[in-house]
């Protein structure tokens, strides 16, 4: 189909005199660079030659409009019940084997069998092309015998990637205004076959970066344009895909997973270098890149910034003839259990300039060495508190199980933004969070993704929609649905202004939606306008104060240009994990010590885990990890261990959260083993030595 859609634009450029296909291309990130030659390597050289000077003998007479054939041949005529069918048991393929020839003879010929008979083909609601038609056309050459004797640009074959790359950077360089066409006809596609274009692209750019026979393919430094057209193209289909009224295929399909291979930190650092430039980046076209990639650059890059603090404070040290106390290395936060939020509020506050360093946490009064544990249960114990609907911060919303700012005004907001830098904390530390924010949160936490020089300009003041207030008040949303899709007089029949109301600590307040909202009714006219101005009073203006203070918290610990590769639905995954546990998959992952996967006690414990509820498999992972969350990478990234310890069955199994490993003695019977697992993962909270 897109090809079909090129041709059809193809022509009205000609028709247009639009002289765009020759504009430049990107380039590939490669090591050595070359520029993209233009499609006619003289033209710039030669001078353009006037008609009039031409000999009498080589002028031409040119057609003004072309002439596109008249073509009989339907759909219905062409389908399996007619042509190919008959083809198929007479076994005579002459019929069908001269429409492909006559058809793909030329593009006129293209345009007589698939463009709609004076379509306009300047409009984003119909490419002027019989979709239909092409579909029926393609599927047959696919599924009969014919497709040994044609060859489609668009075939995966790498036989035909030489047509197929020049076709793609054809597209790539329209202009953008054809590109805005192409991008509204991509997402009128059916799904199957807007898919199949994502993945016929993707297996393109894979197999020119890892080719199975590389003697197929043209040497790397004559097509490195290559690889960046057929981004461009693809890009083109992510940008259909967001812009449809509801995703046509999972973001998550954009994702090439053979770019984890690749050095994406170099990627990374060249884009950081040269931005948008005309110098070809993977980083330019985020959403090719895996939410693994992007948590490897952000972890490599946090990494960076902790060395670089490090460093610095150990330079200033010895500047100074001062003793160098190799703790000035890490962010120290020493907390009391019973006084953990205000302790917690005054660490990070007098400590505010370590925040780029690795976090160790001290519990007063105990033991545990923090190797990463102590840290997984300060944040886990700090959420629950933070978050319990007693301490007023957030409100906990039961129709959609999500936490939301509560709305009260204060003169201090250092909470909020105390819990900002825990989440940036977290996501600095590669630490999962069970925080229950609606998506809303995160796409307002990008809003922008890189906080303003200005400190006056807002902030988190995302564009929402009424799915937005879904996620949180869905109970409000459907009202405000209702009130949208009212047949009725909506003045006399609702009776209300651009007036809201809001409880705030028992007291109720009015607010005017714009100026003079108390007066001025809502009517069918302006009804759309009001729903718009209450979604954005209730997610945005309400809690601007709170949420501003929450954004300059995370962003004081999470600032990198990393994170503007990043869509809201990654930063949650991010900070929050994956709650969707398969304990399958990790034990095909276990490591083992002391053990093997054949003894009779490893055997017991998989059999009891696998059987456990939901609700015992989370406390097993948070005994053994410190967070009952999977990972970005699932659980092959827990490096999940199952040690052997050497001591009486009395013994209940123990863990090294900093590790993820738990302990287990070699227990006789699964009843035995069952009961003391059940024990241990219950009561798993606090750190000691006895």
């Amino acid at each position: 189909p897109s090809y079909g859609s090129f041709i059809s634009t193809l022509n009205h450029k000609r028709e247009s005199g639009s002289h765009s296909l020759s504009s430049p291309l990107l380039l590939p990130a490669v090591k050595q660079v070359r520029e993209l030659p233009p499609i006619c390597p003289d033209v710039r050289q030669k001078h353009r030659i006037s008609i009039d000077v031409l000999p009498p003998e080589v002028k031409a007479r040119f057609v003004s409009e072309p002439i596109i054939p008249i073509r009989t041949k339907t759909a219905k005529e062409f389908q399996y019940v007619d042509d190919v069918e008959r083809a198929t048991i007479s076994g005579d393929w002459k019929q069908v084997h001269d429409f492909y020839l006559t058809t793909f003879d030329s593009f006129l010929e293209l345009n007589g069998a698939f463009k709609v008979s004076n379509a306009p083909f300047n409009t984003i609601e119909d490419s002027g092309i019989n979709i239909k038609f092409v579909n029926i056309v393609y599927d047959a050459l696919l599924h009969t015998v014919s497709k040994k004797i044609f060859i489609n640009p668009q075939y995966t074959s790498p036989a035909t990637y030489v047509i197929y790359a020049h076709l793609l950077r054809q597209i790539a360089a329209l202009a953008e205004a054809d590109h805005h066409f192409l991008m509204h006809w991509f997402k009128k596609l059916p799904q199957k076959r807007f898919k199949q274009l994502v993945e016929r692209l993707q297996l393109f750019i894979t197999t020119r970066l890892f080719p199975a026979k590389p003697e197929e393919l043209p040497p790397m430094a004559k097509c490195s344009w290559w690889i960046p057209s057929a981004t461009k193209v693809l890009s083109l289909l992510n940008a259909a895909n967001s812009i449809s009224s509801s995703s046509i295929i999972p973001f998550t399909d954009f994702y090439n997973l053979t770019l984890d291979h690749i050095d994406f930190m170099e990627d990374y650092h060249t884009w950081q270098a040269h931005g948008n430039s005309n110098r070809f980046t993977f980083c330019q076209f985020p959403f090719i890149l895996s939410t693994v990639v992007k948590k490897a650059i952000i972890q490599r890059d946090s990494e960076q910034q902790m060395i670089s603090m490090a460093r610095q404070t150990l330079v200033d040290k010895v500047s100074r003839r001062q003793r160098v106390d190799m703790s000035l290395l890490f962010l120290n936060i020493k907390v009391r259990r019973l006084q953990l939020v205000s302790d917690s509020l005054d660490e990070l506050s007098r400590k505010r300039a370590d925040l780029k360093k690795k976090l160790k946490v001290t519990f007063v009064g105990e033991a545990g060495l923090d190797m990463g544990g102590l840290t997984k249960e300060w944040f886990l114990l700090l959420i629950r508190q933070i978050f319990h609907t007693d301490y007023g911060m957030f409100t906990y919303v039961k129709e959609s199980q999500c936490h939301w700012f509560s709305s009260w005004k204060c003169d201090n907001y250092s909470e909020f933004r105390l819990v900002g830098a825990l989440m940036g904390l977290a996501v600095y530390n590669s630490i999962t969070l069970d925080i229950r924010f609606p998506p809303c949160v995160y796409k307002k936490l990008l809003t922008p993704p890189i906080v303003p020089c200005d400190l006056d300009t807002p902030v988190g003041m995302a564009t929402l929609t009424l799915d937005d207030l879904q996620q949180i008040m869905p109970d409000l949303a459907h009202g405000l649905g209702e009130l949208l899709s009212y047949e009725g007089n909506v003045e006399e029949d609702f009776y209300t202004t651009f007036q809201v109301f809001q409880e705030e600590l028992g007291v109720v307040k009015s607010y005017n939606l714009k100026p003079g909202g108390d007066k001025i009714p809502v009517t069918n006219l302006n009804r759309k306008e009001y729903v718009q101005l209450y979604i954005d009073f209730l997610l945005n203006k309400s809690i601007y104060r709170q949420f501003a203070a929450f954004y300059h918290g995370f962003h004081s610990v999470c600032a990198s240009n990393a994170l503007m590769l990043l869509r809201p639905e990654e930063v949650e995954i991010l900070v929050c994990g994956s709650p969707n546990l398969d304990m399958g998959s990790l034990q095909r992952v276990v490591q083992y010590e002391g053990y093997s996967k054949t003894d009779p006690t490893i055997r017991a414990f998989w059999d009891v885990v696998l059987a456990f509820p939901l609700e015992l498999q989370k406390k097993l992972l948070h005994f053994t990890t410190g967070s009952d969350r999977v990972p970005v990478g699932g659980m092959a990234d827990l490096n999940f261990k199952i040690s052997k310890i050497d001591v009486s069955t009395d013994w209940l199994p123990v863990s090294h959260t900093c590790f993820n490993q738990i302990c287990l003695p070699p227990y006789k019977s699964k009843k035995e083993l069952r009961q003391k697992l059940t024990i241990a993962i219950s009561n798993a909270e606090g750190f000691g030595l006895e």
